[in-house]
């Protein structure tokens, strides 16, 4: 069996595979070539050079294992035509995220950005004001894996958390959940509003100036999710109307973000370039999910982990 990988990982993650399946044939090429794709089975990508194309060309493929959460990319109606089984790697993003959430809250409140610029500048400045965590109210728009983290790293500086999910159930480290239709009602409430919510046709577009208006105007907002949440020209508005204090970006729509765009030059916006979820243990975690899955599939079994619904596109 060929598993034709676009992902080349360090050498110890390749040992690791041919040493854990030695009867299988593992190909790490960055580009697809007809001759291996119809020959694969098993595809490792993450997920963006799909085409409907490929999916016609690979005609054994019979599992395709995404190294990322996002599916938008997808070429999802060929897969499903298929019948092709498609697995992510949701959840392994939950740590570097959450790190970088409380990493970039405590740069904002401890004034970070404004001491290197001191240091620098060899100012010796201690009337800066500093803020704190503590006590504050945090929302998570998006309550899976990723949101439960930040909440629970959240809940360890003794902040109130709210959530915003689809059904309003209850999840754990999050003191009360709101349903998705009722997000205009916890805004007001919000010090940190962090956005961690996947692109679907329900999310794109979900925040509208009415929303940007009803938070706090000493609210943080924060996007580590995807960037068509919002309009770009809706979240420039309310940032040059001061319509809150702070925005921390790390996703954008579209990517990257142009040079000249006045995101980056706004006193109030932190840009980050789509790296929240970067992590030096990213692969390690990824290709663990792919080595439970691959028994699962050599032992022709149903208990995949992350399988995703071609039809609901996650």
């Amino acid at each position: 069996m060929l598993i034709l990988s676009t992902i080349i990982p360090k050498e110890d993650i390749q040992t690791k595979m041919t040493r854990t399946f030695p009867n299988l044939t593992f190909h790490y090429q960055e580009t697809w070539t007809d001759e291996k794709l119809q020959e694969a089975e098993v595809l490792i990508t993450y997920g963006e050079d799909l085409t409907d194309e490929i999916i016609e060309r690979a005609v054994n493929v019979k599992w395709i294992m995404v190294m990322s959460a996002g599916l938008e990319l997808l070429p999802m109606t060929s897969i499903e035509k298929r019948g092709i089984l498609v697995t992510n790697a949701r959840g392994i993003h939950k740590i570097p995220m959450a790190e970088y959430t409380m990493g970039m809250l405590l740069q904002y409140e401890k004034k970070l950005k404004q001491l290197i610029e001191n240091e620098a500048a060899e100012i010796w400045d201690r009337k800066i004001e500093v803020g704190e965590l503590n006590g504050k109210t945090m929302l998570i728009l998006g309550t899976g894996a990723i949101g439960g983290e930040v909440a629970r790293l959240a809940k360890a500086f003794r902040m109130t958390t709210l959530g915003v999910n689809r059904s309003g159930k209850a999840v754990e480290h999050i003191d009360h959940l709101y349903r998705l239709t009722e997000i205009g009602e916890a805004l007001p409430k919000a010090d940190y509003i962090v956005c961690v919510l996947p692109s679907t046709p329900e999310t794109k577009d979900l925040l509208k100036k009415e929303h940007f208006q009803a938070m706090k105007c000493s609210a943080v907002f924060m996007n580590i999710g995807r960037g068509d949440l919002v309009k770009e020209e809706v979240l420039v508005d309310a940032m040059e109307n001061h319509e809150l204090a702070h925005a921390i970006l790390d996703v954008f729509e579209p990517e990257p973000l142009e040079k000249g765009h006045p995101f980056w030059s706004m006193d109030n916006v932190t840009v980050t370039p789509h790296l929240s979820s970067k992590s030096s243990e990213y692969l390690p975690r990824t290709f663990a999910i792919f080595e439970e899955n691959m028994k699962e599939f050599l032992q022709k079994g149903n208990d995949f982990i992350n399988v995703i619904d071609p039809k609901k596109g996650y």
